[in-house]
């Protein structure tokens, strides 16, 4: 006979209701293959919409619920998103979230809850949407050393880089097509800034290397820089622009990062378009895998999410992280190959007085391509040998202030 396990749902929104549907339709499955008979008992909605469950505006009634042992909040944020968390921990209730947020900027927090009151935090929904990527770092790879974790975490971004390398539009008219798809909030600044990714960036990190990774130690760009120009450009000579989050281990530390990132059209994430994510992971004995799939949306989140309540409804021995410290390095201390673009006046000397003040900090360029002229000034586009990004920025302050440059229009990392 099946375990009956009851489940209360904090916030009906998208996500919430995405994961309430779901479970409805595959509830006899789900039941079949898993042995547990899972019941929405209540649901805390503050907003008045039409709920086909019992439901209430107040989440302790969920929480102070004997009856319901595994409470999956969809809420979002830290606020107030991370009081009901652990109080529902500490009620000895297991907590299925798709809250990055609060998950990269509370983890050690959430996961010492956890440990205390023996129960499991999941939040496979976290990072990559449908995409299965928090449960086989934590079993199928646990016996792996990794060194490197990156890739697309951010669907909507991804969405608008694809739109605007494929039919030749501006980010703001790509932007407005995400939106119309439901891959962008209205609100997009989180996306095309580059929180959210950060916040994935952070979680990743964590999970990966088993340490403490602190969100505020995470550099990230957005995408808000990238033109029309920079994707036609990157095009021509090989390569296409993707927002890349990146974690790895280098020389004793941990480099966490969220950038732009011009991508060889030969490597396999170049071809990840429209909503989709994919990430890689690097680790000894394995190898090099990369995990593929939908990374935006109710229905991929909804299929993350009842993965994790099928895996805290089974019960077994509690999984709550225990996080070292990290050592974090800086983002100065990275090296790396480099584009640039750059307008200055179209007349001779100019390319002589960069390449002078690149080489006074030892930046040794690779190539150079001149662009097109409008009135008497030219686009320059740059492309660097591998550098510190230490020497780099000191070398784009000479630049700068040259008379013969008029201005440095934006500065891209190359994988």
């Amino acid at each position: 006979m099946a375990k009956r396990v009851n489940i209360g749902i904090i916030g009906f929104g998208n996500i919430g209701s995405a994961v309430a549907s779901a479970l409805r339709k595959n509830h006899a499955k789900i039941m079949e293959d898993s042995g547990v008979d899972l019941h929405i008992k209540k649901v805390c909605e503050v907003r008045k919409i039409r709920i086909p469950y019992p439901a209430t505006r107040n989440p302790q009634q969920i929480i102070n619920d004997p009856e319901i042992s595994v409470v999956v909040e969809t809420i979002g944020g830290v606020n107030p998103a991370l009081k009901f968390i652990l109080a529902a921990l500490n009620k000895g209730k297991h907590v299925v979230t798709p809250n990055k947020e609060v998950i990269a900027k509370h983890m050690k927090q959430i996961m010492a809850a956890a440990r205390k009151n023996r129960v499991q935090v999941m939040f496979e929904g976290a990072v990559g949407g449908g995409i299965p990527i928090i449960q086989p770092l934590r079993t199928e790879l646990a016996g792996n050393q990794v060194s490197e974790i990156y890739g697309i975490v951010n669907g909507t971004t991804n969405y608008v880089l694809s739109k605007m390398t494929e039919e030749g539009i501006d980010l703001g008219p790509a932007l407005k097509k995400a939106q119309a798809k439901g891959y962008a909030e209205p609100d997009p600044t989180s996306d095309i800034k580059g929180y959210d990714a950060s916040y994935k960036a952070a979680i990743l990190a964590s999970v990966a290397f088993g340490l403490d990774i602190k969100w505020k130690d995470v550099y990230f760009e957005g995408i808000t820089n990238i033109t029309l120009e920079d994707i036609e450009y990157a095009r021509e000579i090989g390569y296409v622009i993707k927002l890349l989050a990146v974690a790895r281990r280098v020389n004793g530390k941990v480099d966490v990062r969220v950038h732009p990132t011009l991508v060889g059209k030969a490597h396999p994430l170049a071809s990840v378009s429209e909503n989709f994510n994919a990430i890689y992971v690097k680790g000894k004995p394995i190898g090099e895998l990369m995990f593929y799939g939908p990374g935006a949306g109710g229905g991929p989140t909804a299929s993350a999410i009842l993965s994790d309540i099928i895996q805290a409804a089974k019960g077994g021995k509690f999984k709550a992280l225990k996080l070292r410290r990290a050592r974090m390095g800086k983002i100065q201390d990275i090296s790396s190959r480099y584009y640039i673009r750059l307008q200055a006046p179209d007349r001779t000397g100019v390319l002589a007085g960069i390449s002078k003040a690149f080489a006074r900090k030892k930046v040794s360029i690779a190539a150079v391509v001149q662009k097109e002229t409008v009135g008497n000034v030219a686009t320059i586009v740059i492309l660097l040998h591998k550098v510190s990004e230490k020497n780099l920025n000191a070398a784009l302050k000479i630049v700068r202030r040259l008379p013969v440059v008029k201005k440095v229009c934006n500065v891209i990392r190359i994988i």
